[in-house]
């Protein structure tokens, strides 16, 4: 110690003055919480989360499937529309009294054969086997009151008349859903070969349409 330094005494503690707020000062000494954090999820959110993406896809399934489904449609009742005509065709064949009718009608039958195999891959290129079609679609394309008209028209000595009249009908409605398909389908495959089909039916459906007999 040196003699002429007068003796050093101790700071005492800083008092909070009547200035300052005792509740600022005890904030300032309190340990602070820690923050949460703005991307903390609790398990409500998570499940909430959850649920809104399952029901987002399942909107996007049904929307998906309801546009695919519509793509479908007309495919599926082509294939079906063409199978059940070929029924027609085919038991008109013993019922059939004018030899051009007959020929024609071989013809035509021949042409469903063909058109019916050939059909598979192109259908099968754009989704669709012809052995799993739409089971409404199916029955919405059966020919059965077709073939009570026919059977009376038999009974009634009308026979060729009637079913070159009907058939052309049948015919027409092929055409004509070729056509819509054709203009509705991307399928390149599917495209050569419904305009191969339409230009070979429209002559044959043309042929029953100016069809004449004495009957």
């Amino acid at each position: 110690m040196y003699p002429n330094q007068p003796p050093q005494t101790p700071t005492p503690p800083q008092i909070p003055t009547p200035s300052q707020n005792p509740g600022d000062y005890l904030n300032q000494i309190a340990p602070q919480a820690p923050k949460k954090s703005v991307f903390t999820f609790g398990i409500k959110q998570l499940l909430i989360i959850g649920a809104a993406l399952v029901l987002l896809v399942i909107i996007l399934s049904v929307v998906v499937g309801a546009l695919t489904g519509g793509k479908k449609e007309p495919l599926e009742r082509l294939s079906a529309r063409l199978t059940a005509t070929q029924a027609i065709v085919t038991a008109a064949k013993p019922n059939l009294k004018s030899s051009e009718l007959r020929s024609l009608n071989s013809n035509l039958d021949l042409y469903l054969t063909d058109t019916n195999r050939e059909i598979t891959a192109p259908l099968l290129s754009a989704g669709i086997d012809i052995k799993k079609l739409s089971k409404n679609i199916v029955a919405s394309e059966s020919t059965a009151d077709l073939s009570t008209r026919l059977e009376d028209a038999r009974l009634n000595a009308v026979f060729d008349r009637t079913y070159a009249r009907e058939m052309a009908y049948q015919l027409g409605t092929l055409i004509t859903l070729m056509s819509q398909t054709y203009n509705s389908t991307s399928n390149a495959e599917l495209k050569t070969f419904l305009k191969s089909a339409y230009d070979n039916l429209k002559p044959t459906q043309e042929s029953f349409a100016n069809f004449t007999t004495g009957e």
